[in-house]
């Protein structure tokens, strides 16, 4: 899709080299001690995104009926693999998803931070945007952007009130109520088409065919890595999954996918050649160059489908972050026709104040200093080895207590073995979800994985931080140690009330 021009057969290529490089995700860092944060002032602080409760108390009753309403519903682990009730409430609104185009985004890990990259930068070329991810850090309202901005909660009301009607039509003529997830949906593209928005950008909930949101005809179709996660519905192997998400490719699309496992590649490449799509892929049509650790995230060059984008400060921790970016950019580039109907990149000031103003709550977030408490909602093996590594590179932590709490339906074996080399101490408590593994049963994990002297249970979210913390400070004030609370984004998002946030 690149029209950069090709090198002489007879010199190396030095972005291959550097894509060979960050294919094993450890490249050779510089710390930038300068420049950084006049690069983070120009791109203003990033927004925290993440709203609290309502001030006004009849908002908020209002707000918690809602919610109350959905809580009806089935949840999102409940399942009945089908599109036939979104579908249909899509018929009686008026097919509100095909009135503005879309990017849709499936994988396994990045997805959120990828869909607030792909906003911010659709944003800084002044598209009005929605955004539709998922599970929310806090608030339920959070799922649903409008111009970059979680919609308030009396929109929020309103657009339920507004569908609510046609749900309980919906509901009375399938075999099942419309899901929590479902309703959810029909509600964001509902208030996409009110706005109305120049572009979507939807996230999947689970897997794609049959994903509730895959009753749109996305123009861009995002792939992020995929790994192993809800394999008792998705499948076993990554190829398996790969076949479930490819759902999302559609007639004439625009593929852009990140590194993945080689048979989720091909299972993804055979969906796009079967429906006429044309791919981009990491490390060959796009990519990144190169990174550096920088004051508060990262200073990155990016390949694009156009051509280079040079320093580009991300106010994110991570190689992983980096290449959600290079994935974010591609996305944009290929929705503008960069690489294919325009010949020029995206202009360079813009990208780079889009990328600098980026913030994705709940990972690899700072709540605390002295010390430091770092909130992350890696849940799967996957993703906590890519925090692992992250938190290694971006805090010089002299000792870290892990504040651990997961879902009882996750791999939490794999996801403690990944977190196992960098934490000194583990306190294992639980979440208030119903989902929450009891912090017992847990507790019986982790001392298969850190051994009986490095594990502290507290079952109480508010004590296993307290507890943590009180471990930290035995270091001193300046000795260094740290927190990080991860396992499941309902723990993050509990915990980010619990430390003063929203």
């Amino acid at each position: 899709m690149s029209d950069v021009p090709p090198l002489d057969p007879n010199e190396s290529d030095p972005f291959e080299d550097i894509v060979a490089a960050e294919t094993d995700r450890d490249p050779d860092l510089a710390v930038i001690e300068a420049g950084s944060r006049t690069l983070r002032t120009q791109g203003g602080t990033p927004r925290a995104d993440v709203p609290g409760r309502p001030a006004d108390p009849e908002v908020d009753r209002a707000l918690r009926a809602v919610e109350a309403e959905l809580a009806t519903r089935w949840g999102e682990t409940k399942l009945e693999p089908s599109v036939s009730r979104i579908s249909a409430l899509m018929d009686v609104l008026g097919e509100p998803q095909r009135s503005y185009p879309s990017i849709h985004i499936t994988g396994t890990n990045g997805k959120t931070s990828t869909a607030r990259m792909i906003e911010a930068l659709l944003g800084a070329f002044e598209l009005r945007t929605g955004r539709y991810t998922s599970p929310h850090v806090q608030s339920v309202t959070e799922r649903i952007s409008l111009d970059g901005a979680p919609v308030s909660a009396e929109r929020f009301i309103e657009t339920y009130n507004d569908i609510k009607p046609y749900v309980e039509m919906v509901d009375g003529q399938q075999e099942y109520r419309l899901s929590f997830f479902e309703v959810l949906t029909g509600m964001a593209y509902a208030a996409f088409a009110d706005a109305p928005v120049d572009v979507a950008v939807v996230e999947v909930g689970m897997g794609g065919s049959w994903d509730a949101t895959n009753v749109i005809d996305g123009d861009v179709a995002v792939v992020t890595p995929i790994d192993l996660d809800h394999t008792d519905r998705l499948g076993g192997t990554p190829g398996e999954i790969a076949l479930e998400k490819s759902g999302i490719i559609k007639q004439g699309a625009t593929v852009i996918m990140a590194q993945q496992p080689v048979d989720a590649a091909q299972v993804l490449l055979k969906k796009a050649v079967e429906v006429d799509a044309t791919v981009a892929r990491e490390g060959l049509e796009f990519g990144v160059v190169s990174r550096q650790v920088a004051v508060g995230g990262q200073l990155v060059t990016l390949r694009g489908l156009g051509g280079e984008y040079e320093e580009l400060y991300l106010p994110l921790h991570g190689a992983y972050q980096a290449h959600n970016a290079a994935v974010a950019l591609a996305a944009v580039e290929a929705f503008f026709g960069v690489g294919s109907d325009r010949p020029e990149p995206l202009d360079r000031d813009t990208v780079r104040k889009a990328f600098a103003s980026v913030s994705s709550p709940g990972r690899l977030e700072v709540v605390r200093r002295s010390p430091t408490v770092v909130l992350d909602a890696a849940h799967n093996p996957a993703g906590a080895r890519a925090t692992a590594e992250a938190v290694s590179e971006a805090f010089d932590f002299s000792r870290l207590i892990g504040v651990v709490g997961a879902s009882g339906d996750k791999n939490v074996r794999g996801l403690l073995e990944a977190f196992e080399p960098i934490f000194a101490e583990v306190v294992v408590t639980q979440n208030s979800s119903h989902r929450a593994m009891d912090a017992d049963e847990l507790a019986a994990v982790a001392v298969e994985v850190f051994g009986e002297d490095r594990i502290q249970v507290e079952p109480r979210l508010p004590d296993a931080l307290e507890a943590a913390i009180t471990l930290a400070e035995e270091e001193g004030e300046y000795a260094g140690a740290g927190v990080l609370v991860t396992g499941s984004v309902i723990t993050v998002g509990e915990a980010r009330l619990l430390m003063g946030k929203g």
